[in-house]
């Protein structure tokens, strides 16, 4: 096995293992993160109902850095929850590590007012 595709197994084993215990609701959707190496994805799923909520990317921030477009989407996905009325949320880091990138989303998410 090459080691891209170990790494990308060793993730989907992570997220499948943090999938067993995190679950969306309508009340409470799950904040779900993926990064590829260019963009940045995040999604509100309410599990129950198999539906998505609300998504945000970073594929329309065209300069900054990486750790910029993560905070703007972090944002981003805040004002759409808060225009959805959702406040609370589950974070779903997708399998990677809660650091750089999925942090910085996160602490955004944080600041524009959503809680978990």
């Amino acid at each position: 096995m090459e080691k891209s595709q170990y790494k990308t197994h060793k993730r989907a084993v992570r997220h499948k293992r943090l999938r067993a215990k995190v679950v969306g609701t309508a009340a409470r959707p799950r904040l779900a993160v993926f990064k590829s190496n260019q963009y940045v994805y995040v999604q509100l799923i309410d599990d129950e109902a198999q539906k998505t909520i609300a998504a945000a990317d970073s594929r329309a921030e065209k300069s900054g850095t990486p750790l910029e477009k993560a905070k703007a989407v972090g944002g981003a996905i805040a004002k759409k929850a808060h225009t959805a009325k959702i406040t609370e949320v589950v974070f779903d880091r997708g399998g990677f590590r809660y650091q750089g990138i999925v942090a910085a989303l996160a602490d955004a998410a944080r600041e524009g007012g959503l809680k978990f």
